[in-house]
Order: structure tokens, then C-alpha cells, then sequence
């Protein structure tokens, strides 16, 4: 089982921008989907993005515009990066490796540990 491992969370103020990484041992993230998740206190899990083997990418409505994600085959890292932080983003954000490569499957292999994301002034 691939062990994923996320960082990047923190403390920010309204408006401003974080970039979680997701790292995992050798070239593995490489050839699968990967999926980003957030779980706010007191509420159900909830998709966000992901993206293919491939660097093809979607989005949920409410990250449009703000959430980028991307990979770096270099570096064997999927990034989430994300602008125009308000409260209401305030979560832990896992990211998830897909049973294979595309988005379309909604069967996860392995999951991160998570790092919590806090946007407070």
C-alpha cells in the first residue's frame, strides 16, 4: 500500500493562498489519479479536485477559480494550490490515490494523514 503523505497546511488570513503537497515514496503518484478531499469540523467529507494520470484535471463548483491542482513528476508530488481563502475553507485536506488513472473511479487506494487548513483573521 502506497503511504501518502501531505503537507502545507497552516494558518492563513482571508484572501490569501496555501499550497498542500502530497508526496509519496518513489515515482508511484506518477501513475495514478489523485483526488483531493477536505473534511470540515462537524461535516461530511467532501470532494474537491483531482487529477489523471494524464495531468487532465477537474474541479468541484465551489473550488473553481481558486484551486489549482498539478503535478510534478520530478519531484513525484501533486500540489493543490489555493487562492481567495475564506473561512468557509477551513478543514483538514486529505489527498487520495485513485485505483488507477482517471477520475472517473471512485475507489481509493491509499489516503494521506491529512493537514489541517485554518482561515481566520
Amino acid at each position: 500500500q502506497v503511504q501518502l503523505v501531505e503537507s502545507g497546511g497552516g494558518l492563513v488570513q482571508p484572501g490569501g493562498s496555501l499550497r498542500l503537497s502530497c508526496a509519496a515514496s518513489g515515482a508511484i503518484l506518477d501513475y495514478f489519479a489523485i483526488a483531493w478531499f477536505r473534511q470540515a469540523s462537524g461535516k461530511e467529507r467532501e470532494g474537491g479536485s483531482c487529477i489523471s494520470a494524464n495531468d487532465g484535471t477537474i474541479y468541484h463548483d465551489y473550488v473553481k477559480g481558486r484551486f489549482t491542482t498539478a503535478r510534478d513528476q520530478v519531484k513525484h508530488t501533486v500540489y493543490l494550490q489555493m487562492n481567495s481563502l475564506n473561512p468557509e475553507d477551513t478543514a483538514v485536506y486529505y489527498c487520495a490515490q485513485v485505483r488507477g488513472g482517471d477520475c472517473d473511479r471512485s475507489d481509493f487506494a491509499s489516503w494521506g494523514q491529512g493537514t489541517q487548513v485554518t482561515v481566520s483573521s
